[in-house]
């Protein structure tokens, strides 16, 4: 079901797309980590904010 409504398109993008993930083991971690939640590795990057078409 699609969302008409910008204000909640812009609520579910940050949601899910906000996101930092582990290089090492994958895990999802919140936007401010410094360590992975997980493995407690520091190789972090952010998630990839380009939907697929």
């Amino acid at each position: 079901m699609p969302l008409d409504d910008p204000f909640k398109k812009k609520i579910a993008r940050h949601h899910l797309l906000m996101k930092s993930v582990c290089r090492s083991c994958g895990a999802l971690n919140p936007i401010k980590a410094k360590k992975c939640r997980r493995c407690r590795s520091k190789d972090l990057r952010l998630k990839k904010r380009e939907l697929p078409k």
